[in-house]
């Protein structure tokens, strides 16, 4: 395992002239010490250990933040989501799934039943189909729908990227949800539900909307799907997979610091993603 450090990293905070005590490490080196516990699944004690130690091997005579620092910093960070931008415009795969922070494993609920409360988050994702690459997140309460999330990830794509297309799958058959796609200009790759109607066509989105309704009454479901490259949804599953990856459950009790821990995971999985991902090269 390698492991990269610059050395003209900005470690220490710089001086803002603001009233108070000042922050003594910045943002990116709490980011870095966030992500070594998310990467190893250390406690916070462990991890200001190991950061230590990593500094000490790459030669570097810095200070580490104690855990107490980690953690009251966590509530507030902004976590820097690297991505890459394709060519073309933008065409998103967006899902949903849950994540676990509080009570029994599933091994241990099954064997021995519920000992207690189980506390469930939701985690909204919407990933680039040509970099694979996460361009959005919301992490919302476990009751909240996928529907009404689905604004504010577009929300969170600049308003200059152009966007193609939005494949989710039948539970973002909304009104709501047609008309955030259409007013960023883009094709909505939606189902319909089985007992979907015809809405009244006095918008735009439902007449989109609408005409996928006849699509599929007229060719089947199955043909439209592959006519529209539905399938692909498929890859943005398998990118949930690599989100619990980093463990069936998150470790943070704290809102704020659950979201920070979420998305200190993306920006990994970015990274991760572009690091192994091969570069094709056609030959005449």
């Amino acid at each position: 395992m390698l492991i990269w450090l610059d050395k003209d990293m900005t470690w220490l905070a710089p001086r803002e002239g603001r009233p108070g005590r000042p922050p003594i490490f910045s943002n990116a080196a709490i980011q870095f010490c966030l992500s070594v516990k998310v990467l190893f699944k250390l406690p916070l004690r462990q991890t200001a250990g190991m950061v230590a130690s990593l500094l000490h091997l790459a030669g570097l005579d810095w200070p580490v933040p104690d855990y107490s620092t980690l953690c009251r910093r966590q509530k507030t960070l902004t976590v820097q989501i690297p991505y890459r931008r394709a060519d073309g415009p933008l065409n998103l795969l967006v899902d949903s799934t849950g994540i676990k922070f509080l009570g029994d494993g599933e091994w241990q609920a099954r064997k021995h039943g519920v000992q207690g409360r189980r506390q469930w988050r939701k985690v909204h994702l919407a990933m680039d189909t040509a970099t694979s690459d996460i361009r959005a997140v919301e992490f919302t309460p476990s009751r909240d729908g996928d529907s009404p999330v689905l604004p504010e990830l577009l929300d969170q794509i600049p308003k200059d990227e152009k966007v193609g297309t939005v494949t989710a799958d039948g539970a973002y058959d909304t009104r709501r949800c047609h008309t955030a796609i259409i007013e960023r200009d883009a094709v909505p790759i939606i189902p319909i539900r089985r007992n979907g109607r015809p809405w009244k066509e006095d918008c735009p989105a439902a007449r989109v909307r609408n005409e996928t309704l006849r699509t599929t009454r007229h060719y089947g479901r199955a043909f439209w799907k592959r006519w529209t490259g539905y399938h692909t949804r498929s890859r943005i599953e398998a990118k949930m997979r690599c989100l619990k990856a980093f463990g069936e459950r998150i470790a943070a009790r704290d809102p704020d610091r659950q979201t920070a821990e979420i998305h200190i995971r993306i920006a990994l999985m970015n990274r991760f993603n572009a690091l192994g991902t091969a570069e094709i090269v056609r030959v005449a």
